[in-house]
C-alpha cells in the first residue's frame, strides 16, 4: 500500500521560525544521519530542502528546514508544529559540544575536520522511535533494513500534515507498532526475533525513554536499554546516536565498522578489541571520530561479492 499526500495539505497553518548557529553548519550531513535510506518516508529531500515528518508529544508535525546565510528557516504544520520548531537548535547540532576533540594526530582525520567544518552531532530525543528503525536493521543488510522500514511506515504510519514535496508519512507510534499483525511483518521481510523485540519494546515504550533520558551516562543509556530482551550493545549504541547525539557512541558488533576503522587509521582491518583501542585517545569523542571516518572517502577496496540479503519469506 502506498500512502497518500496529505488530503488537505493547506488545512494546517503554517507556523515559522529561525535558528542561527554559533558556529558553521552543514544541514544535511548533520540531519541525514536520521535518514534510513534514498527512499525514506519520514525524510525527504528536496533540493535544498530537508523534510522530516515527525512525532511529538502534542502530535505529529511536518518540519521543513532550508539553509540559508548564516541561519536555518524552519516551517512546521501539524499539531505538533510547535514543539517541531522548538526541536530545531537540537536536530542541528546545538547541544553538541565538540570541545577538546583534536583531530590533527592522525591525517585522515585532520583533513575530514578541515573539509567537514559544518558536521554536528543531531539529537531528536525521540529514543522509541529511534530504537525501532534500529530494531529492524539488526543482522539483516541496509537493503532489507530500509525496505521494511518503508514499507512499514507507509502502510501502519500517519499521513505527514503540510504541503510535502512527495506523500510522506510519521511512523507509527507504540500503540501503532504493536497493532501490526504478523502477516504484515513476514511480508516486509522483517524475521521473527526483530517483531519480537519490537513489540516488547513497544510495550515499554514511556518507562524505557524516560529512564534513558534521565540516564547520566552512556553505560546508563546502555543498561536502560539492553535491559530489554532482544536489544544488544550494537542497538543501544546505534539508539543512542540518532535520538541523543551521542558522542562518545561505538556500535561494537557492527558487520563493517571495525574493518572501516582499523583501514582509516593503520590500512588494515581489525576487530571490535581492536576498534576500541584505536579509537582510545579520543574518548569522549568517538562517534565524532566514527563520523569523520565514514565522510572520509577512505574506503578499503572491495575484495569480494557484497553480502547477499536473505530472505526468510522464501521458506
Amino acid at each position: 500500500m502506498t500512502l497518500a499526500a496529505d488530503p488537505a495539505p493547506r488545512a494546517w497553518p503554517v507556523r515559522e521560525s529561525a535558528y542561527r548557529p554559533r558556529a558553521a553548519l552543514d544541514l544535511h550531513e548533520t540531519v541525514g544521519i536520521l535518514r534510513r535510506g534514498p527512499k525514506d518516508p519520514t525524510i525527504v529531500r528536496d533540493g535544498p530542502v530537508l523534510w522530516l515528518a515527525l512525532r511529538t508529544p502534542a502530535g505529529i508535525a511536518t518540519l521543513a528546514l532550508r539553509p540559508g546565510s548564516g541561519e536555518v528557516r524552519a516551517s512546521a504544520w501539524g499539531p505538533g508544529a510547535e514543539e517541531a520548531l522548538a526541536q530545531v537548535p537540537a536536530l542541528c547540532g546545538a547541544l553538541d559540544a565538540p570541545d577538546g576533540f583534536d583531530p590533527s594526530s592522525h591525517p585522515v582525520l585532520a583533513d575530514a575536520a578541515r573539509r567537514l567544518p559544518g558536521l554536528r552531532l543531531s539529537r531528536t530525543d525521540a529514543v522509541f522511535d529511534a530504537l525501532a528503525g534500529v530494531v529492524l536493521e539488526q543482522k539483516v543488510t541496509g537493503f532489507q533494513a530500509y525496505g521494511a522500514w518503508r514499507v512499514l511506515v507507509s502502510r501502519f504510519g500517519d499521513p505527514a500534515p503540510g504541503p510535502t514535496p512527495r506523500a510522506m508519512a510519521v511512523a507509527p507510534d507504540a500503540a501503532g507498532w504493536r497493532r501490526i499483525p504478523s502477516w504484515a511483518w513476514h511480508r516486509a521481510g522483517v524475521q521473527p526475533p526483530q517483531s519480537r523485540t519490537l513489540v516488547r519494546a513497544a510495550e515499554r515504550a514511556p518507562s524505557l525513554e524516560r529512564a534513558v533520558l534521565a540516564a547520566a551516562d552512556g553505560d546508563a543509556r546502555d543498561a536502560a536499554l539492553t535491559s530489554l530482551p532482544g536489544i544488544g550493545p550494537w542497538t543501544a549504541a546505534e539508539t543512542r546516536i540518532r535520538a541523543l547525539g551521542d558522542p562518545d557512541a561505538v556500535s561494537v558488533g557492527d558487520y563493517h565498522l571495525a574493518h572501516e576503522v582499523g583501514f582509516a587509521l593503520t590500512g588494515h582491518r581489525t576487530d571490535d578489541a581492536g576498534m576500541l583501542e584505536l579509537l582510545a585517545p579520543w574518548a569522549g569523542h568517538r562517534q565524532r571520530v566514527v563520523r569523520l571516518i565514514r565522510l572520509s572517502g577512505v574506503a578499503e577496496p572491495r575484495r569480494g561479492p557484497r553480502l547477499a540479503p536473505e530472505d526468510h519469506r522464501s521458506r
